[in-house]
This record gives structure tokens, C-alpha cells and sequence, in this order.
């Protein structure tokens, strides 16, 4: 049997591990030991661990990594502590791999620490590419890192190979969060506007809105002022509004936000975290989705709705026909938001296919995990580019 450590930092990422996270504590050839950290343990984010546990799952350990009453601690020395933290939590608890899931600082800190003590990482969403966030180069990296590949898309998965990943450990799966969405029971309008205490019976549209990260970066503060902006020039739509991520800025763009709710009680309401079903329930009926997450470019073409992205964050990943994409600008993203709200480009957002239907992704992971020789050292392949399909079943 083999002992898989697999690591959550964010809600959003624990929504997409999720099913990985039961298939591998219901395996008779896998033994789940989950470590949560990150923001899933910190107040300021909505305390998510809660979710994790009322899921029923079993912690193996909470390992915090973030300093609660520093929210703009340098990223550096986050990164620091957080190797510090995991090499002496693998240092005792030794696992067969570790199951990580895509790009952000932390992640690439746990990958670092499971490296330097030569444990095998298995990677999910490798191969994609987000030139406005430093989670561009944390990804690349855990993937240099990785052992086994679980891309999302055939276009990630041609990059990994093309990145020097053996053929025969990059495993083109299909993505996690489209399984989620054509898995998961939804909640109705009603029980959504009970949840939430919102009035989402009304045109509603779900914005979460993340701080660039990238070298050229614009100010946070400024991007979040002008979303704001934006909002309070368009009508007929209540603002569902989530909290930010972890990144620098992101208190302050949660902020921006959180005020621009309490400022219009009546168009716009704020959630710090909505939770998987909750927020894929709310996808389902919203008639916009707003922001720069990348669940509005990777997630929205399977419920095919309207969606404004907003500035650099997600370029370089698919776009699909859903997707419009517009500068972080309070004219710009007005008029996107204008025109994603019309008759026909919603006809046209209806009609978007996802690049991402792998089928049983989570499926196919875990029955990866069981059979992967982990023992085989990693090699650099310099040969030809197979063609890869998510939907091919897999074999090894």
C-alpha cells in the first residue's frame, strides 16, 4: 500500500482535490495522509479547514505556514518558513510521493522541501500557463521537480514533454474542476439565497478579483478601485462578491471590495469564501462571472456563462468563447461588462466547449498513483511530441 500525502492550502484548491482526496482515503491500495496549511488556517481568510471537516475527511496534520497578524509579510519569507515547516514534517512522516495541486508560492515551498529530502512529487495542472502571476515560474518549477504529471489539457500536456517530461509520466487526465461541475448536486436559486442571506433570485454575477503577481504588476489597490468603479456604473445585476487569495495585495483588494458591498446593500454582497458547492452552485445560475481567477477561464466554458477576465493575470491560458477578456480599467472592464450582459453574447457563451472534459479525472489519478513506479529515476526527454487527448483512457 502506498502512504500519499496529499497537501491543501486554499479553498480553491481543496474544491479541486476534493474527489481526489475521497478516491485515495477509499482506495485499498493507496493510504491517505492529508496535510492541511495555508490559508485553510488563518482567520482573515474564513478559517476553511471547516470545510475540510465538515467533509469528514481526516487531517492527518494542520501545519501553519502564515503569520495571522502579518498580512503582508514578504513572500519570501513565507516561502522560507514553509520549507522549514514541511522538511521537518517529512523528516517524520516520510510518505511514498506527495500529490500536489498547481502553482501558487506555498506550493512550490512544500515541492521544495519534499525535493530536497528526494520524495517523489506527483503534480496536478502542470503544463499551463499564466504570464500576469508569479504562479507562471512556481509552476514550471514544481514541475521540474515532479516525478508525475497530471495536466488538465492536451495543450499543457504538449508543453510538458516539450519542457524535457518523459511521455510515459505525463498523464493528460482532463481537468478536476470540470469533473466537480458535471459531478457535484447544485443547490437551487432558493437554497443559494438562504445560504448566503444575498437575494440571488435576481440577475447575480459572482467577482473575484486577485492581485497580480507578476514583475510588471500594476497596484492592487488602483485595479481593485477600478473594478469598483465599473460595477457601480452598470445596473441590473446584484454583485456576489468573494474574498481575495493570499498573494501580496490581497488584503487590500478584499478591502475594496468588502467596502464597495457595505457602501451598496442593496446590488452587492460579500462572502469571504462561498465553499465548492456553494460557489459551483452559484456559477450555475449567475449570469456573469467577474475577475481574474482562474476558475473564470478554466471552469466557466463547462456551465457556458458570461465571463469578464479582467488584466494579465490568466494570459496565456485557453481562452474560451465565454471568456472575454478586457484591461484592469475602470472604461474597460464597464464595457466588457456591458457587453457580456447582452442576449447574444450570451447565445454565444451557451455555445463554448471545454478544452478540459477528461471524464473520471479524479478516477484516473488515484489509479495512476497505485500502479506509478515512484523508484524509477527522472530523465530528461529531448525526443518527438505524442498527441494527447483527455478523454483516451489511461494505461501504463
Amino acid at each position: 500500500m502506498k502512504n500519499i500525502t496529499i497537501i491543501t492550502s486554499t479553498r480553491a484548491e481543496y474544491g479541486l482535490l476534493r474527489p481526489v482526496i475521497q478516491k485515495v482515503a477509499a482506495a485499498q491500495d493507496l493510504q491517505l495522509q492529508l496535510v492541511v496549511t495555508g490559508a485553510h488556517l488563518c482567520a482573515r481568510f474564513g478559517n476553511t479547514v471547516q470545510e475540510i471537516e465538515a467533509d469528514g475527511l481526516p487531517i492527518a496534520a494542520r501545519l501553519p505556514i502564515f503569520e495571522e497578524e502579518n498580512p503582508n509579510e514578504p513572500v519570501a519569507l513565507t516561502i522560507a518558513r514553509t520549507i522549514t515547516v514541511f522538511d521537518g514534517y517529512f523528516a517524520a512522516h516520510r510518505p511514498d510521493a506527495v500529490l500536489l495541486l498547481g502553482d501558487r508560492f506555498e506550493i512550490f515551498a512544500v515541492a521544495t522541501a519534499a525535493a530536497a529530502r528526494h520524495i517523489p512529487i506527483a503534480h496536478i495542472s502542470g503544463g499551463d500557463v499564466t504570464l500576469g502571476a508569479a504562479d507562471e515560474y512556481y509552476r514550471h518549477c514544481i514541475t521540474k521537480m515532479a516525478a508525475l504529471h497530471f495536466p488538465s489539457c492536451a495543450e499543457s500536456a504538449a508543453r510538458l514533454v516539450r519542457m524535457g517530461e518523459a511521455p510515459e509520466t505525463v498523464f493528460c487526465v482532463g481537468g478536476l474542476g470540470d469533473e466537480n461541475i458535471r459531478t457535484l448536486p447544485k443547490m437551487t436559486r432558493q437554497e443559494l439565497c438562504a445560504s448566503t442571506g444575498f437575494d440571488l433570485m435576481q440577475p447575480f454575477a459572482i467577482v473575484t478579483y486577485h492581485p497580480e503577481t507578476s514583475a510588471a504588476a500594476g497596484d492592487p489597490a488602483a485595479q481593485a478601485d477600478a473594478l469598483c468603479a465599473a460595477m457601480e456604473a452598470v445596473p441590473g445585476v446584484f454583485w456576489l462578491i468573494t474574498g481575495s487569495n493570499a498573494d501580496t495585495g490581497g488584503a487590500v483588494c478584499t478591502a475594496k471590495l468588502q467596502a464597495f458591498a457595505a457602501a451598496h446593500p442593496q446590488r452587492a454582497g460579500f462572502i469571504n469564501s462561498l465553499g465548492l458547492k456553494r460557489y459551483l452552485s452559484a456559477m450555475q445560475c449567475a449570469a456573469l462571472v467577474v475577475g481574474n481567477s482562474s476558475s473564470g477561464v478554466v471552469e466557466t466554458p463547462t456551465f457556458g456563462v458570461p465571463t469578464v477576465n479582467i488584466g494579465s493575470r490568466q494570459a496565456g491560458r485557453i481562452i474560451c468563447q465565454n471568456v472575454l477578456c478586457c484591461a484592469a480599467a475602470a472604461p474597460a472592464i464597464e464595457a466588457a461588462l456591458r457587453r457580456a450582459l447582452t442576449p447574444e453574447f450570451s447565445a454565444v457563451a451557451h455555445a463554448a466547449q471545454s478544452p478540459y472534459n477528461g471524464g473520471d479525472t479524479s478516477g484516473k489519478i488515484c489509479r495512476v498513483l497505485a500502479q506509478f513506479d515512484f523508484a524509477k529515476p527522472k530523465t530528461f526527454y529531448d525526443g518527438p511530441v505524442p498527441e494527447f487527448n483527455p478523454k483516451r483512457s489511461i494505461s501504463l
